[in-house]
């Protein structure tokens, strides 16, 4: 076995596999009884075969031929059954062990932070939960139904073998070491091909979902030659290394039958000298012949598992890297319960940094400032300046790298999910609408929410009059990513989910970029007027949005550059005066 096969064996904690082969003991044990008896059937069939021919036929004695005959239908019959209720037992077992391994993969993404999220890829773990498991599966399927049978078929053939001619079963020294090295080198080789397949497979998911993602873009500026050859790229260089895989899978087959043919024929020309000299009866050669098959099906059976196992133990390292992720947004041990008080809960951060793993740099250093209930603050800066990152500090989509966050006094990191959920209506920056009715869009914080409910938020919202307008109102249907619906509807309906929700803290993350002026304007007075005790935390790229906020919040490069009311910063922070400058230009010429 090759390094890069040993290294993918060693990641895999065996512990933590065999735990999930645990709920499944008993169905693997009555496996196992069939298999065995599916294996002394097997073995039973070549004696009864020499003795039907030696005792029976050649002898001329009808009982003898009555008996062996129906002893091999019986030994037949009971291999059949066996074998299929054993097929049907290893396959049920892989399928659920694979449904449980998407499972927890499936539930392992959603608590992964958003950090993670990015160092893994949306399209690795797509794949890691579909083609991974799959590999796994295919794996656990063929072992559950093959590689326990082949190990005992192939040493109990031998026994048998040993025990019909010991001469003749010298052969088996030369073929089976034979057989062992051409899987060798074929799994050596086939190793690195199948990790290397694993990765250009992600680069194929991620191309293709970008592409399907970014469609209209794609269009709109005649780039399908250009996305249609990227695709190109990345699908030949998987074909070329899955054409080189699939070259060394085809060869294992016709390697292995030729070695089981030349067994044979040496078999044949060895035995038929010790038949001539009456050392060996016509049935027991025949006997010994069937023992060969036997062992030699045995390792062409192991050998199909040898090439697939490279793939499968590579899925299963993937799978497992996954898993043993350590969850940095994690649930507390103890958690503890937001305070009840008369003044309401205060957001405060307090010297708080925040940068992702291998970074060069600090996404934002040293941020300190405090909301309390009731007030609007208001972000505003340059691209990249760590916006964004401020609103999912919050919502605690990931935790600072320093300093800490404070709601009503208590940490963050103190505070079970379910409860912080509870305070924070999150409006991201792309507002994603999943599929379904426009109720069940809005319900999507909220399920017990009354209809008077939904309109009222889409009122707010100013989404009410466009709702009203479909055919099917409430119940209009909304495809996946709100695909139906224009930019700035799909941002008020996402308001309105998350005004659905009745929070404390309201967190619109540049919520209001794709509508008009107009539009905005009634927005804002509308959640002024209607969210007057909640906290709203407002990240705009425009000053009119945030302008009447009690305080804004400048970033420059992930510090802060300066926080007071619009009129303060106006006369202190020359980097708002600027933005404020230029924005008034642009109006000016329009």
């Amino acid at each position: 076995m090759d390094e890069s096969l040993i290294s993918a064996t060693a990641d895999i904690p065996t512990q933590r596999w065999r735990s999930r082969l645990w709920p499944y003991r008993w169905v693997l044990a009555a496996l196992l009884l069939c298999q065995l008896g599916q294996v002394t059937a097997a073995l039973l069939l070549p004696r009864f075969s020499a003795d039907l021919i030696d005792e029976g036929i050649v002898a001329q004695q009808t009982d003898s031929i009555v008996f062996y005959g129906s002893a091999m239908g019986v030994a037949a019959l009971v291999q059949l059954v066996l074998s299929a209720i054993a097929v049907f037992l290893g396959a049920s077992m892989a399928f659920h062990i694979a449904r449980d391994l998407r499972a927890d993969v499936f539930a392992k993404v959603h608590n992964l932070s958003l950090a993670q999220v990015q160092s893994f890829s949306v399209g690795s773990l797509i794949t890691r939960c579909t083609n991974d498991v799959l590999q796994v599966q295919t794996m656990l399927t063929m072992t559950l139904t093959m590689i326990v049978i082949a190990p005992i078929m192939a040493v109990g053939g031998a026994v048998m073998a040993v025990r019909q001619d010991l001469q003749l079963s010298l052969i088996l020294l030369v073929i089976v070491p034979l057989l062992a090295l051409i899987l060798g080198v074929l799994t050596y080789l086939a190793t690195p091909l199948f990790q290397q397949m694993q990765r250009q497979l992600d680069g194929v998911n991620a191309i293709l979902r970008e592409q399907i993602t970014g469609i209209r873009v794609i269009r709109a500026f005649l780039q399908e030659p250009r996305e249609a050859k990227r695709f190109r790229v990345a699908n030949i260089d998987l074909t070329d290394t899955a054409t080189r895989a699939g070259r060394l899978g085809a060869m294992t087959m016709p390697s292995l039958t030729a070695m089981m043919q030349l067994g044979s024929v040496a078999l044949i020309w060895f035995g038929s000298d010790r038949v001539l000299s009456s050392d060996l009866l016509v049935g027991g050669l025949i006997a010994f012949m069937s023992y060969m098959a036997l062992i030699l099906i045995s390792v062409m059976m192991m050998g199909m598992l040898m090439v697939m196992l490279p793939r499968a133990l590579v899925s299963a390292r993937r799978i497992d890297t996954l898993l043993r992720t350590p969850v940095t947004v994690a649930s507390p041990v103890e958690p503890m319960p937001l305070p009840v008080s008369p003044e309401g809960l205060t957001l405060r951060f307090e010297n708080v940094g925040f940068g992702y793993p291998g970074a060069e740099s600090m996404v934002l250093e040293n941020i300190s400032f405090e909301v309390a209930q009731g007030e609007v603050l208001g972000i505003i800066g340059a691209t990249g300046s760590g916006k964004t990152t401020i609103v999912n500090l919050i919502a605690r989509l990931d935790d600072p790298s320093t300093g800490r966050i404070t709601l009503g006094g208590i940490d963050l990191r103190d505070l079970t999910s379910e409860a912080l959920a509870k305070q924070i209506g999150y409006v991201p920056q792309k507002a994603y609408l999943f599929s379904g009715s426009v109720a069940q869009t809005l319900r999507l914080g909220d399920p017990s929410a009354s209809e008077t409910a939904l309109w009222q938020a889409l009122e707010t919202a100013q989404a009410a009059d466009f709702i009203r307008a479909l055919p099917k109102g409430l119940q209009a249907p909304v495809a996946q990513g709100g695909v139906n619906f224009s930019g700035g509807q799909c941002q008020r309906l996402a308001i309105a989910r998350a005004l659905v929700c009745q929070p404390t803290i309201f967190l619109f993350d540049d919520s209001f970029s794709a509508l008009d002026q107009t539009t905005d304007a009634r927005l804002r007075t509308a959640l002024r007027n209607n969210t007057e005790n909640t906290t709203r935390v407002i990240v705009s790229q425009r000053v009119a949005s945030i302008r009447d906020a009690d305080r804004i919040l400048v970033l420059s490069r992930g510090r802060i550059a300066g926080l007071g009311s619009h009129d303060e910063l106006m006369r202190h922070c020359t980097i708002y005066a600027d933005i404020v400058a230029s924005q008034d230009n642009m109006r000016g010429v329009a």
